[in-house]
């Protein structure tokens, strides 16, 4: 037997409700609708809104009918992930008509409510990262539980997000000015997706002699977008820097894989990336930076990762009395910091012991402004 459900939030943008059904909106019996004496709110501090009785309240939506017992088994998986569930209610149509609906009520006690919800609002800010996230939340549909899902879903945005913040591009005053849009890409489905990335791809695209290449197999390593920030007291000439294992120089059997680092975290889905770096920079050196100054935004392995580096200077008072041990408890991090004269930084580069490319570049950074920032402190 089909079902009819009233949307009343996020499913109301249909490019997000054809992601999770997995079929065109042409295909879908859509038409407006009222909830009486309900009202829809931002859940607090989330990007996704609430439904709750109201005595005043006039919750406006959707009613899509004739859903079958899979498009609500999908829409069941997708909703399970924020810990809504279904509920019967009588909605209001055009022309005085009733009908009998069902809708995602949350959980009692899970969330609470925030500002009055506005579908608009939400598309401008959110619209894009959450069909990002949708689509990885359902290639799971069928193959992981929703409990699973639901740990992976704040990855998911964040991805999303960071394919919002790729529409900041750089200049084109030397290299092409061609579009990714003249680039053809087919996803082969093949590749591994959990908090890492791997996505197969077949992609043609224009060369430079005008001709079209050939179709190619690759793969790239879809990351995040990351936020980082070297510390640095223009007046005293020190820097800070982080001290922490690193798995990528032990998987490499690198003897030594501690290693020298700025400041730097995963930019959180929505988060600006200079306020990700303040947060990074008082869990992992108990510092809070007023003054940060943008550096550099840079792709550091463009060849086979999405990742993609927002860098910043923390212009700050340093003393090698503020050397400790810090991180957060509950993503197991173990970092030292160490405060160090500039010329010192330097010597390191020198020598290799600074063997991190964003450290290295960071600090040349300061190098080719050092003049100005000591005579300006």
């Amino acid at each position: 037997m089909n079902r009819a459900l009233f949307f009343y939030g996020t499913l109301c943008h249909i490019p997000l409700l054809e992601i999770v059904l997995g079929r065109s909106g042409a295909e879908i019996d859509i038409s407006e609708a009222l909830l009486p004496d309900h009202l829809v709110s931002w859940v607090k501090d989330e990007p996704f809104p609430m439904i709750a009785a109201h005595p005043r309240g006039r919750a406006r939506g959707i009613l899509v009918q004739d859903l079958s017992p899979q498009d609500v088994d999908r829409l069941r998986f997708y909703e399970g992930g924020f810990e809504y569930d279904l509920a019967s209610v009588a909605v209001e149509l055009s022309a005085g008509r009733n009908a009998q609906a069902e809708v995602f009520f949350p959980e009692v006690g899970v969330w609470s409510a925030g500002a009055e919800w506005v579908l608009d609002d939400w598309i401008a800010e959110w619209g894009r990262v959450s069909e990002a996230a949708a689509r990885e939340v359902m290639e799971h549909y069928g193959k992981r539980s929703v409990d699973e899902v639901a740990r992976l879903l704040p990855f998911f945005r964040a991805r999303g997000w960071a394919k919002q913040l790729a529409q900041e591009t750089a200049p084109t005053s030397l290299r092409r000015d061609t579009s990714s849009a003249d680039v053809t890409l087919k996803p082969t489905g093949d590749g591994f997706a959990e908090f890492f990335r791997l996505d197969t791809f077949e992609l043609s695209y224009p060369r430079f002699d005008g001709t079209q290449s050939e179709t190619l197999q690759r793969s790239a390593f879809v990351a995040y977008d990351a936020a980082l920030v070297l510390p640095y007291d223009p007046k005293n000439d020190l820097v800070m820097l982080i001290e922490q294992l690193r798995y990528g120089p032990l998987m490499r059997e690198d003897p030594k894989p501690w290693v020298l680092e700025p400041i730097a975290g995963l930019v959180d889905a929505g988060e600006p990336p200079m306020e990700a770096a303040r947060r990074e920079a008082v869990e992992e050196a108990g510092i809070d930076l007023r003054d940060i100054r943008p550096m550099m935004k840079v792709y550091p392995s463009p060849g086979y990762s999405t990742e993609f580096f927002h860098c910043f200077l923390g212009i700050c008072a340093l003393d090698p009395a503020m050397e400790g041990t810090h991180g957060l408890a509950s993503e197991n991090e173990d970092i030292r910091t160490h405060v160090i004269s500039f010329d010192r930084a330097m010597a390191l580069v020198d020598s290799g012991e600074i063997n991190l490319a964003p450290t290295t570049m960071m600090l040349l950074w300061i190098a080719r402004h050092r003049e100005s920032l000591r005579a300006n402190a």
